[in-house]
Protein backbone atom coordinates (compact mmCIF):
# COMPACT_ATOMS: atom_id res chain seq x y z
CA UNK A 1 0.00 0.00 0.00
CA UNK A 2 1.38 3.43 -1.08
CA UNK A 3 2.41 5.68 1.75
CA UNK A 4 0.58 9.03 1.99
CA UNK A 5 2.73 12.09 1.45
CA UNK A 6 3.49 14.08 4.57
CA UNK A 7 4.88 17.55 5.22
CA UNK A 8 7.32 17.96 8.07
CA UNK A 9 6.46 20.61 10.67
CA UNK A 10 10.01 21.89 10.41
CA UNK A 11 9.63 22.54 6.64
CA UNK A 12 8.52 25.99 5.55
CA UNK A 13 8.25 28.05 2.33
CA UNK A 14 9.99 31.41 1.93
CA UNK A 15 9.44 33.95 -0.81
CA UNK A 16 12.45 34.69 -2.96
CA UNK A 17 13.77 38.24 -3.01
CA UNK A 18 12.49 40.29 -5.97
CA UNK A 19 15.21 41.79 -8.12
CA UNK A 20 14.28 45.33 -9.14
CA UNK A 21 15.81 47.36 -11.96
CA UNK A 22 17.33 50.28 -10.07
CA UNK A 23 17.13 53.52 -12.01
CA UNK A 24 20.57 55.18 -12.22
CA UNK A 25 21.26 58.64 -10.90
CA UNK A 26 20.96 61.53 -13.34
CA UNK A 27 24.02 62.71 -15.20
CA UNK A 28 25.05 66.12 -16.51
CA UNK A 29 25.49 66.27 -20.28
CA UNK A 30 27.88 68.19 -22.51
CA UNK A 31 26.04 69.04 -25.75
CA UNK A 32 27.63 70.44 -28.90
CA UNK A 33 25.70 72.27 -31.65
CA UNK A 34 27.80 72.55 -34.84
CA UNK A 35 27.09 74.99 -37.68
CA UNK A 36 25.38 73.11 -40.51
CA UNK A 37 27.24 72.85 -43.81
CA UNK A 38 24.60 70.74 -45.59
CA UNK A 39 22.98 72.23 -48.71
CA UNK A 40 20.48 75.01 -47.88
CA UNK A 41 20.10 73.96 -44.23
CA UNK A 42 19.20 77.07 -42.24
CA UNK A 43 17.66 75.45 -39.15
CA UNK A 44 19.30 74.89 -35.78
CA UNK A 45 18.18 72.08 -33.48
CA UNK A 46 18.09 74.05 -30.19
CA UNK A 47 17.01 77.69 -29.78
CA UNK A 48 18.62 80.03 -27.20
CA UNK A 49 15.56 79.63 -24.92
CA UNK A 50 15.96 75.83 -24.97
CA UNK A 51 19.70 76.14 -24.32
CA UNK A 52 18.90 78.38 -21.32
CA UNK A 53 16.67 75.66 -19.81
CA UNK A 54 19.34 72.97 -20.35
CA UNK A 55 22.07 75.12 -18.77
CA UNK A 56 19.84 76.00 -15.79
CA UNK A 57 19.44 72.25 -15.22
CA UNK A 58 23.21 71.86 -14.87
CA UNK A 59 24.08 70.76 -18.42
CA UNK A 60 26.88 72.27 -20.50
CA UNK A 61 26.11 73.52 -24.04
CA UNK A 62 28.69 74.54 -26.65
CA UNK A 63 27.57 76.28 -29.85
CA UNK A 64 29.76 76.79 -32.91
CA UNK A 65 30.26 80.39 -34.04
CA UNK A 66 27.35 81.54 -36.29
CA UNK A 67 25.52 78.19 -35.96
CA UNK A 68 22.19 80.01 -35.45
CA UNK A 69 22.74 82.59 -38.19
CA UNK A 70 20.39 80.89 -40.71
CA UNK A 71 17.53 81.03 -38.16
CA UNK A 72 18.39 84.62 -37.12
CA UNK A 73 19.72 83.62 -33.69
CA UNK A 74 22.99 85.42 -32.89
CA UNK A 75 26.01 84.19 -30.92
CA UNK A 76 25.09 86.83 -28.31
CA UNK A 77 21.63 85.19 -27.89
CA UNK A 78 23.29 81.84 -27.13
CA UNK A 79 25.97 83.36 -24.89
CA UNK A 80 23.30 85.14 -22.84
CA UNK A 81 21.45 81.82 -22.48
CA UNK A 82 24.59 80.31 -20.90
CA UNK A 83 26.16 78.54 -23.89
CA UNK A 84 29.87 78.61 -24.70
CA UNK A 85 30.62 79.93 -28.20
CA UNK A 86 33.26 77.80 -29.96
CA UNK A 87 35.24 79.11 -32.95
CA UNK A 88 37.07 75.85 -33.75
CA UNK A 89 34.97 73.25 -35.60
CA UNK A 90 37.16 70.37 -34.39
CA UNK A 91 36.56 71.41 -30.78
CA UNK A 92 32.76 71.41 -31.14
CA UNK A 93 32.95 67.83 -32.46
CA UNK A 94 34.74 66.75 -29.27
CA UNK A 95 31.49 67.15 -27.28
CA UNK A 96 30.12 63.74 -26.17
CA UNK A 97 26.65 64.58 -27.56
CA UNK A 98 26.11 66.33 -30.91
CA UNK A 99 22.71 67.80 -31.75
CA UNK A 100 22.30 68.63 -35.46
CA UNK A 101 19.46 69.82 -37.70
CA UNK A 102 20.95 68.04 -40.75
CA UNK A 103 22.45 64.55 -41.08
CA UNK A 104 26.23 64.06 -40.66
CA UNK A 105 28.01 64.62 -43.98
CA UNK A 106 31.24 63.20 -45.43
CA UNK A 107 33.25 66.25 -44.25
CA UNK A 108 32.17 65.53 -40.65
CA UNK A 109 33.49 61.94 -40.60
CA UNK A 110 37.13 62.68 -39.61
CA UNK A 111 35.83 64.90 -36.77
CA UNK A 112 33.40 62.39 -35.21
CA UNK A 113 34.73 60.91 -31.96
CA UNK A 114 34.70 57.34 -30.65
CA UNK A 115 31.53 56.46 -28.64
CA UNK A 116 29.87 59.77 -29.55
CA UNK A 117 26.08 60.26 -29.43
CA UNK A 118 24.51 62.06 -32.41
CA UNK A 119 20.91 63.33 -32.46
CA UNK A 120 20.01 64.42 -36.01
CA UNK A 121 17.84 63.62 -39.04
CA UNK A 122 18.94 60.63 -41.13
CA UNK A 123 17.43 61.51 -44.59
CA UNK A 124 17.15 58.00 -46.06
CA UNK A 125 17.10 59.34 -49.65
CA UNK A 126 20.56 60.93 -49.25
CA UNK A 127 22.22 58.19 -47.13
CA UNK A 128 25.62 56.82 -48.15
CA UNK A 129 27.09 53.45 -47.19
CA UNK A 130 30.49 54.95 -46.29
CA UNK A 131 28.85 57.33 -43.76
CA UNK A 132 27.11 54.48 -41.92
CA UNK A 133 30.23 52.26 -42.04
CA UNK A 134 32.40 55.05 -40.63
CA UNK A 135 29.94 55.72 -37.79
CA UNK A 136 29.83 51.99 -37.02
CA UNK A 137 33.64 51.92 -36.79
CA UNK A 138 33.55 54.91 -34.39
CA UNK A 139 30.98 53.02 -32.21
CA UNK A 140 28.53 55.91 -32.52
CA UNK A 141 25.05 55.89 -30.96
CA UNK A 142 22.69 57.75 -33.31
CA UNK A 143 19.07 58.84 -32.80
CA UNK A 144 17.12 60.00 -35.89
CA UNK A 145 14.46 62.73 -35.97
CA UNK A 146 12.36 60.82 -38.52
CA UNK A 147 11.85 57.63 -36.50
CA UNK A 148 11.83 58.96 -32.94
CA UNK A 149 8.37 58.55 -31.38
CA UNK A 150 6.78 60.32 -28.42
CA UNK A 151 4.76 58.54 -25.75
CA UNK A 152 1.56 58.81 -27.81
CA UNK A 153 3.18 56.77 -30.59
CA UNK A 154 3.45 59.63 -33.12
CA UNK A 155 6.54 61.17 -34.74
CA UNK A 156 6.62 64.68 -33.19
CA UNK A 157 9.39 66.27 -35.29
CA UNK A 158 8.14 64.81 -38.58
CA UNK A 159 4.65 66.05 -37.71
CA UNK A 160 5.89 69.59 -36.94
CA UNK A 161 7.90 69.78 -40.18
CA UNK A 162 4.92 68.43 -42.15
CA UNK A 163 2.66 71.08 -40.58
CA UNK A 164 5.12 73.81 -41.64
CA UNK A 165 5.45 72.39 -45.18
CA UNK A 166 1.65 72.05 -45.55
CA UNK A 167 1.04 75.60 -44.31
CA UNK A 168 3.83 77.02 -46.50
CA UNK A 169 2.55 75.35 -49.68
CA UNK A 170 -0.35 77.78 -50.13
CA UNK A 171 1.87 80.81 -49.44
CA UNK A 172 4.27 79.59 -52.15
CA UNK A 173 1.39 78.88 -54.57
CA UNK A 174 -0.05 82.37 -54.04
CA UNK A 175 3.35 83.89 -54.73
CA UNK A 176 3.90 82.04 -58.03
CA UNK A 177 0.35 82.61 -59.33
CA UNK A 178 1.19 86.32 -59.35
CA UNK A 179 1.77 88.02 -62.72
CA UNK A 180 5.23 89.14 -61.52
CA UNK A 181 6.33 85.48 -61.27
CA UNK A 182 5.10 84.47 -64.74
CA UNK A 183 1.94 83.04 -63.15
CA UNK A 184 -1.63 83.36 -64.38
CA UNK A 185 -2.20 86.53 -62.40
CA UNK A 186 -4.81 84.75 -60.30
CA UNK A 187 -5.47 85.57 -56.63
CA UNK A 188 -5.33 82.35 -54.61
CA UNK A 189 -8.72 82.03 -52.94
CA UNK A 190 -11.66 83.99 -54.18
CA UNK A 191 -13.54 87.26 -53.89
CA UNK A 192 -17.23 88.11 -54.30
CA UNK A 193 -18.59 87.43 -57.76
CA UNK A 194 -15.54 85.47 -58.99
CA UNK A 195 -15.33 81.64 -58.91
CA UNK A 196 -12.78 80.44 -56.33
CA UNK A 197 -9.34 79.17 -57.33
CA UNK A 198 -9.23 75.39 -57.77
CA UNK A 199 -6.65 73.49 -55.71
CA UNK A 200 -5.95 69.74 -56.09
CA UNK A 201 -4.10 68.08 -53.21
CA UNK A 202 -2.72 64.56 -53.67
CA UNK A 203 -2.22 62.96 -50.25
CA UNK A 204 -4.37 63.27 -47.13
CA UNK A 205 -1.58 63.03 -44.54
CA UNK A 206 -0.37 65.87 -42.30
CA UNK A 207 1.04 67.92 -45.22
CA UNK A 208 -2.20 67.42 -47.13
CA UNK A 209 -4.31 68.33 -44.09
CA UNK A 210 -2.51 71.63 -43.41
CA UNK A 211 -2.42 72.54 -47.11
CA UNK A 212 -6.18 71.93 -47.20
CA UNK A 213 -6.76 74.04 -44.05
CA UNK A 214 -4.87 77.00 -45.52
CA UNK A 215 -6.46 76.71 -48.97
CA UNK A 216 -9.96 76.63 -47.43
CA UNK A 217 -9.10 79.59 -45.18
CA UNK A 218 -8.13 81.60 -48.27
CA UNK A 219 -11.44 80.72 -49.92
CA UNK A 220 -10.15 78.24 -52.54
CA UNK A 221 -12.09 75.24 -53.84
CA UNK A 222 -10.17 72.15 -52.62
CA UNK A 223 -10.22 68.57 -53.91
CA UNK A 224 -8.21 65.92 -52.07
CA UNK A 225 -7.03 62.57 -53.44
CA UNK A 226 -5.63 59.60 -51.49
CA UNK A 227 -5.84 55.82 -51.82
CA UNK A 228 -6.29 55.43 -48.07
CA UNK A 229 -10.03 55.92 -47.38
CA UNK A 230 -9.41 55.96 -43.60
CA UNK A 231 -7.04 58.93 -44.08
CA UNK A 232 -9.65 60.79 -46.12
CA UNK A 233 -12.24 60.20 -43.35
CA UNK A 234 -9.74 61.33 -40.71
CA UNK A 235 -8.98 64.47 -42.75
CA UNK A 236 -12.67 65.41 -42.84
CA UNK A 237 -13.04 64.73 -39.11
CA UNK A 238 -9.99 66.88 -38.31
CA UNK A 239 -11.26 69.72 -40.50
CA UNK A 240 -14.76 69.44 -39.03
CA UNK A 241 -16.41 69.84 -42.43
CA UNK A 242 -17.23 67.85 -45.56
CA UNK A 243 -14.85 68.44 -48.47
CA UNK A 244 -14.52 66.92 -51.94
CA UNK A 245 -12.43 63.72 -51.66
CA UNK A 246 -11.64 60.82 -53.97
CA UNK A 247 -9.46 57.73 -54.18
CA UNK A 248 -6.64 57.91 -56.73
CA UNK A 249 -8.55 57.02 -59.90
CA UNK A 250 -6.44 58.20 -62.90
CA UNK A 251 -9.35 59.46 -65.07
CA UNK A 252 -10.92 61.48 -62.22
CA UNK A 253 -7.48 62.85 -61.21
CA UNK A 254 -6.64 63.84 -64.81
CA UNK A 255 -10.00 65.60 -65.18
CA UNK A 256 -9.50 67.65 -62.00
CA UNK A 257 -5.88 68.54 -62.83
CA UNK A 258 -6.97 69.85 -66.25
CA UNK A 259 -9.01 72.66 -64.67
CA UNK A 260 -7.05 73.48 -61.47
CA UNK A 261 -4.69 76.39 -60.79
CA UNK A 262 -2.67 74.69 -58.03
CA UNK A 263 -1.65 71.01 -57.71
CA UNK A 264 0.13 69.78 -54.56
CA UNK A 265 1.97 66.44 -54.35
CA UNK A 266 1.99 65.28 -50.73
CA UNK A 267 1.98 61.51 -51.15
CA UNK A 268 4.84 59.39 -49.81
CA UNK A 269 5.60 55.87 -48.64
CA UNK A 270 6.92 54.95 -45.19
CA UNK A 271 10.20 53.88 -46.84
CA UNK A 272 11.57 54.11 -50.36
CA UNK A 273 10.43 56.26 -53.26
CA UNK A 274 7.19 58.26 -53.36
CA UNK A 275 4.66 56.80 -55.83
CA UNK A 276 4.38 58.62 -59.19
CA UNK A 277 0.63 59.16 -59.70
CA UNK A 278 0.63 62.06 -62.19
CA UNK A 279 2.02 61.26 -65.65
CA UNK A 280 3.65 63.71 -68.07
CA UNK A 281 0.54 63.40 -70.27
CA UNK A 282 -1.66 64.62 -67.37
CA UNK A 283 0.68 67.58 -66.76
CA UNK A 284 0.67 68.49 -70.46
CA UNK A 285 -3.13 68.75 -70.32
CA UNK A 286 -3.03 71.24 -67.39
CA UNK A 287 -3.72 74.95 -67.90
CA UNK A 288 -0.78 77.13 -68.87
CA UNK A 289 0.43 79.23 -65.90
CA UNK A 290 -0.87 76.81 -63.25
CA UNK A 291 1.58 75.62 -60.59
CA UNK A 292 2.71 72.21 -59.27
CA UNK A 293 4.29 72.06 -55.80
CA UNK A 294 5.77 68.61 -55.21
CA UNK A 295 6.36 68.34 -51.46
CA UNK A 296 7.38 64.67 -51.92
CA UNK A 297 10.33 65.67 -54.16
CA UNK A 298 12.84 64.62 -51.47
CA UNK A 299 11.55 61.06 -52.00
CA UNK A 300 11.44 61.28 -55.79
CA UNK A 301 8.16 63.20 -56.23
CA UNK A 302 4.55 62.33 -57.15
CA UNK A 303 4.65 64.03 -60.57
CA UNK A 304 6.55 62.45 -63.46
CA UNK A 305 7.73 65.90 -64.61
CA UNK A 306 9.04 67.03 -61.18
CA UNK A 307 12.71 67.88 -60.76
CA UNK A 308 14.76 68.82 -57.72
CA UNK A 309 15.25 72.62 -57.55
CA UNK A 310 16.91 74.99 -55.04
CA UNK A 311 16.02 78.26 -53.29
CA UNK A 312 18.33 80.06 -55.75
CA UNK A 313 16.22 78.82 -58.70
CA UNK A 314 13.09 77.31 -57.13
CA UNK A 315 10.97 76.81 -60.25
CA UNK A 316 11.13 75.46 -63.78
CA UNK A 317 8.46 75.44 -66.51
CA UNK A 318 7.36 72.30 -68.38
CA UNK A 319 4.40 72.17 -70.76
CA UNK A 320 3.58 75.75 -69.68
CA UNK A 321 3.15 74.62 -66.05
CA UNK A 322 5.32 76.06 -63.24
CA UNK A 323 7.03 73.31 -61.20
CA UNK A 324 8.27 74.04 -57.65
CA UNK A 325 10.62 71.28 -56.44
CA UNK A 326 12.56 72.65 -53.44
CA UNK A 327 13.09 69.62 -51.15
CA UNK A 328 13.49 71.21 -47.73
CA UNK A 329 10.53 73.62 -47.50
CA UNK A 330 10.72 74.03 -43.65
CA UNK A 331 14.30 75.35 -44.03
CA UNK A 332 12.82 78.37 -45.83
CA UNK A 333 10.94 79.14 -42.61
CA UNK A 334 13.98 78.33 -40.49
CA UNK A 335 13.15 80.20 -37.30
CA UNK A 336 9.69 78.62 -36.94
CA UNK A 337 11.11 75.20 -37.88
CA UNK A 338 13.97 75.56 -35.36
CA UNK A 339 11.52 76.42 -32.57
CA UNK A 340 9.37 73.40 -33.48
CA UNK A 341 12.39 71.01 -33.40
CA UNK A 342 13.68 72.60 -30.20
CA UNK A 343 10.30 72.15 -28.47
CA UNK A 344 10.66 68.39 -28.94
CA UNK A 345 14.40 67.98 -28.34
CA UNK A 346 14.79 70.12 -25.20
CA UNK A 347 12.45 67.95 -23.02
CA UNK A 348 14.01 64.81 -24.57
CA UNK A 349 17.56 65.91 -23.65
CA UNK A 350 16.44 66.83 -20.12
CA UNK A 351 14.97 63.34 -19.82
CA UNK A 352 18.20 61.78 -21.12
CA UNK A 353 20.04 63.72 -18.40
CA UNK A 354 17.60 62.60 -15.67
CA UNK A 355 17.78 58.96 -16.82
CA UNK A 356 21.59 58.91 -16.67
CA UNK A 357 22.33 58.98 -20.40
CA UNK A 358 20.78 57.77 -23.65
CA UNK A 359 21.97 54.17 -23.13
CA UNK A 360 20.10 54.05 -19.81
CA UNK A 361 17.06 55.86 -21.18
CA UNK A 362 16.37 53.35 -23.98
CA UNK A 363 16.09 50.62 -21.33
CA UNK A 364 13.14 52.45 -19.73
CA UNK A 365 11.64 54.23 -22.76
CA UNK A 366 10.48 51.90 -25.52
CA UNK A 367 9.31 54.78 -27.75
CA UNK A 368 12.85 56.23 -27.95
CA UNK A 369 14.19 52.87 -29.18
CA UNK A 370 12.25 53.39 -32.43
CA UNK A 371 14.52 56.32 -33.31
CA UNK A 372 17.89 54.61 -32.73
CA UNK A 373 19.55 53.43 -35.93
CA UNK A 374 23.01 52.96 -34.38
CA UNK A 375 23.73 51.76 -30.84
CA UNK A 376 27.38 51.67 -29.75
CA UNK A 377 28.35 51.06 -33.38
CA UNK A 378 25.82 48.27 -34.01
CA UNK A 379 23.38 48.96 -36.88
CA UNK A 380 19.87 48.56 -35.46
CA UNK A 381 17.79 49.78 -38.43
CA UNK A 382 16.70 46.87 -40.62
CA UNK A 383 15.91 49.07 -43.66
CA UNK A 384 19.44 50.61 -43.71
CA UNK A 385 21.03 47.16 -43.26
CA UNK A 386 19.06 45.83 -46.26
CA UNK A 387 19.81 48.94 -48.34
CA UNK A 388 23.60 48.75 -47.90
CA UNK A 389 24.00 45.03 -47.09
CA UNK A 390 25.43 45.75 -43.62
CA UNK A 391 25.13 43.57 -40.51
CA UNK A 392 21.84 44.13 -38.62
CA UNK A 393 21.59 43.74 -34.84
CA UNK A 394 18.28 43.61 -32.95
CA UNK A 395 18.30 46.57 -30.52
CA UNK A 396 16.11 44.84 -27.93
CA UNK A 397 18.51 41.88 -27.70
CA UNK A 398 21.47 44.26 -27.59
CA UNK A 399 20.01 46.24 -24.65
CA UNK A 400 18.96 43.08 -22.78
CA UNK A 401 22.45 41.58 -23.17
CA UNK A 402 23.97 44.63 -21.44
CA UNK A 403 21.93 44.15 -18.27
Amino acid sequence: MAQKPSVSASFNYETQEEVLDVKPQGTKLHIGIPKETAFQENRIALTPDAVGVLVMNGNQVSVEHKAGEGSHFSDADYAEAGATIIYDREEIFRCPILVKSAPPVVEDMPLIQMNQTIISPVHFSALQRELISHMMEKRVTALSFENFKDESGTYPIVRSMSEIAGSAVMLIAGQYLSSFNQGKGVLLGGISGIPPTKVVIIGAGIVGEFATRNALALGASVKVFDNNVYRLKQLQNNLGQRIWTSVLEPKILAKQLKTCEVAVGALSNEVGRAPVVVTEQMVAAMRSGSIIIDVAIDRGGCFETSELTSYEKPTLVKHGVIHYGVPNIPSGFARTASQAISNVLMPLILEISDEGGLEEMVWHKLNVREGLYLFKGALTDFYISELFDLKYTDLNLLIASRR
